[in-house]
């Protein structure tokens, strides 16, 4: 690969000390589609496995810090957006990616938690819908998600065309309504410009799919920021998120992270073991 040649993308998201999602899938996630990763932090955690026990918000002066330091030097391809708890650090995000005309930006609208907890206050939800969302090409909401987003419940596969349309026309973002919770298998609907596209998948039997919403955004962004258009960046996205997970991670107590770098191969990502083997092969060759 060119390396003058490596396209770039910037994430905009909490941290996530367990590796497994927010800021650190994503520069993973980057990395393995061939981008380079930047980021801005959102907000710091403690989380693990098992579940978030503290959470420190960034200021929304240091945020705009720090997305000003990426674009004034290296102008990202494609941006993603992430968690991002409270209406003031939202319009921080919208008013910096306006000023510096960002492009293929992918948000990510981490409202509610599989689980169904509710992760952003109703303030800062108004300001999503008002602001960020008309700002970005594409969003990927969940099923919960995208019921908050569109006022209508989801209950089978023609609510979700019904209510990614909906959002569709209110917003003006293109939508991959994520299948999962119990809806529509693993199935994701992608609505733009009044056409539906479905991605069909089979569902993996991974207990281990902390990180899959962040993960996936960010490999659509990062196939975005090589050029490839939306449909395309989906459905390699996705691929690789069936890779990574089939790769069938097991590390923690509780819901796992994905591995990330399933597909990385080189004699830096050899353990001493992978090593042995290499040169046992090697000597038998000759």
């Amino acid at each position: 690969m060119n390396c003058s040649r490596i396209k770039t993308a910037l994430t905009i998201a909490g941290s996530d000390s367990s590796g497994g999602a927010g800021i650190q899938a994503d520069l993973k996630t980057m990395l393995a589609n061939g981008v380079y990763g930047m980021s801005a932090i959102t907000a710091l955690t403690a989380q693990n496995t098992t579940g978030v026990t503290a959470v420190s918000e960034v200021t929304p002066e240091f945020l705009e810090q720090q997305i000003d330091a990426v674009f004034e030097d290296i102008f990202p391809d494609a941006v993603k957006t992430g968690m991002v708890a409270n209406a003031e650090l939202i319009e921080v995000i919208v008013e910096r990616l306006t000023f510096y005309k960002a492009k293929n930006i992918v948000v990510d609208p981490v409202m509610i938690a599989t689980s169904g907890a509710r992760l952003i206050s109703e303030n800062a939800v108004a300001v999503l819908k008002e602001k960020l969302l008309p700002a970005a090409m594409l969003i990927t909401p969940n099923i919960p998600e995208a019921q908050v987003l569109s006022g209508i419940k989801i209950s089978d596969k023609n609510d979700m065309e019904k209510a990614a349309c909906f959002i569709n026309r209110t917003y003006g973002c293109a939508v991959l309504l994520k299948g999962g919770h119990n809806i529509n298998d693993a199935n994701d609907l992608l609505y733009e410009n009044s056409g539906i596209t479905w991605f069909d998948c089979r569902r993996i039997d991974n207990p281990n799919t902390h990180g899959t919403g962040c993960t996936l955004s960010s490999a659509i962004a990062s196939n975005l920021a090589k050029g490839y258009d939306l449909k395309q960046a989906v459905r390699q996205a996705k691929e690789y998120i069936s890779g990574a997970l089939s790769a069938m991670l097991d590390f923690g107590k509780g819901n796992g992270p994905m591995h990330h770098g399933f597909d990385i191969k080189s004699r830096f990502s050899e353990d001493k073991y992978d090593k042995q083997i290499f040169m046992k092969e090697a000597e038998d060759k000759n």
